[in-house]
C-alpha cells in the first residue's frame, strides 16, 4: 500500500475538514492524516483544532462542552481556551499553576471559500485561489462535507479525467457522449492551477436544467480541469448563453485509504435559483463518481509504471508525478 498521510509535505499543506457553518460553539470532530482533531469556536468567533485527546487521562475532548468559548473535557474537566491552552484544572482549584505539558498544540486554521482549512504543520504552501470568490457578478454555493470510502489521490485522479464521462455517468451527463478524448494539451490555468482545456457536447436532463440555466436536451460547454497540489481539483464550466460555473473539489485525507469530499460552487446567475436545486446535478454527478471509486481498493499506486495510462490521462499522470515528488520529500 502506498501510505502517504504522514509524509511532512501533505502534513505542511492545506487541508478542508469543515464547512465553517459547521464549526459553532460546540465540539466538532473530524479525522485528518491518521489522527483525530476537534474544532470549536472561541467566545471571539476565532476556530480552535487542537488533537481530540485530553493529555491528562486520554479522554475524547468532542464528547466536552464549550461554555463562554472554552472547550472543557468530559473526565475531569480540564479546559482549554484559545490556541489549546489549559486554562483551568479543576481538581487544583483556581488560580493553580497549570503543568505546561498539559496545553495542547494547536494546528493552523484559515476560513476561507465558506471552509474551514487546517494544516497540522508549517505550511509551505497557500490555499487555492479562486477569483470568483471576490467577484460580485458570482455567487457561492456550498454543498456540505461528505464521507467517502476512498483513498483520496485516487479521487484527484478521478477528477482531472474526462474519458470515464460517457461510463461513469450514464445517468446524469454521460449518456451518448463520444468516447474519443481529443489530445489533451497541458498548460499553466493561471493562480497557481495546471491543467488542461477542451470542450464538450452534454446531456441536458430535467434534473440539469437548473444548473445549465436552459432546457435544451444537449447543451455545448467549454471547460477547464486543473489542480493545485497536493488534493485539490478546479473545473470551469463555461455555457454559450455566457452562465459560467465553477467547481472547487476537495478531497480531504481521513487516513490513507478515507477522506472528506466537499465541493463548492461559483456562479455568475441572477441569484434567483434556489442553491439546493442549482447543486442538486452536481451532487448526482458526485455519487455516481463515489460508488465507482469505492469499489477500488487501497490507495493509489504512485510510481510511474505501476499503472498503465494513455493520452487522456495525461492530466492525472502529471498530477500523480507531482504528488509523488510531494510525498517523497520527507
Amino acid at each position: 500500500m502506498t501510505a502517504f498521510v504522514h509524509s511532512e509535505a501533505i502534513r505542511s499543506a492545506w487541508h478542508p475538514v469543515a464547512e465553517s457553518t459547521d464549526v459553532t460553539d460546540r465540539p466538532h470532530a473530524f479525522g485528518l492524516l491518521g489522527d483525530a482533531y476537534v474544532a470549536w469556536r472561541g467566545a471571539d468567533g476565532s476556530v480552535t483544532v487542537v488533537p481530540d485527546r485530553c493529555p491528562h487521562r486520554e479522554a475524547p475532548l468532542s464528547a466536552g462542552a464549550v461554555i463562554a468559548g472554552v472547550l472543557s473535557c468530559p473526565y475531569h474537566g480540564w479546559a482549554f481556551g484559545d490556541g489549546g491552552r489549559c486554562v483551568l484544572v479543576p481538581s487544583s482549584g483556581e488560580g493553580a499553576t497549570v503543568p505546561p505539558a498539559a496545553h495542547l498544540h494547536a494546528a493552523r486554521v484559515e476560513e476561507r471559500y465558506g471552509l474551514i482549512w487546517v494544516c497540522v504543520g508549517e505550511p509551505t504552501t497557500g490555499l487555492p485561489e479562486v477569483g470568483h470568490d471576490d467577484d460580485p457578478a458570482f455567487r457561492r454555493i456550498n454543498s456540505g462535507m461528505q464521507s467517502w470510502r476512498v483513498s483520496a489521490p485516487r479521487m484527484v485522479d478521478n477528477f482531472c479525467d474526462i474519458s470515464h464521462f460517457p461510463w461513469v455517468h450514464v445517468g446524469t451527463f454521460g449518456r451518448g457522449q463520444s468516447p474519443l478524448v481529443p489530445r489533451i494539451e497541458l498548460d499553466d490555468l493561471g493562480d497557481g492551477w495546471f491543467g488542461y482545456a477542451y470542450e464538450v457536447d452534454a446531456n441536458n436532463p430535467d434534473l440539469a436544467e437548473a444548473t445549465t440555466g436552459t432546457d435544451e436536451e444537449v447543451v455545448h460547454r467549454r471547460m477547464t480541469t486543473g489542480f493545485h497540489l497536493p488534493l485539490t481539483v478546479r473545473s470551469t464550466i463555461a455555457y454559450e448563453s455566457g452562465l459560467e460555473h465553477i467547481l472547487l473539489l476537495c478531497s480531504t485525507p481521513v487516513d490513507d485509504v478515507s477522506s472528506l469530499f466537499t465541493f463548492v460552487v461559483w456562479r455568475n446567475d441572477d441569484h434567483s435559483t434556489d442553491p439546493e436545486e442549482i447543486i442538486a446535478f452536481d451532487r448526482a454527478i458526485g455519487a455516481e463518481d463515489q460508488r465507482m471509486l469505492e469499489r477500488l481498493d487501497g490507495t493509489m499506486p504512485l510510481e510511474r509504471t505501476d499503472l498503465v495510462s494513455v493520452q487522456s490521462d495525461r492530466c492525472s499522470v502529471e498530477w500523480r508525478r507531482r504528488f509523488a515528488a510531494m510525498v517523497a520529500e520527507s
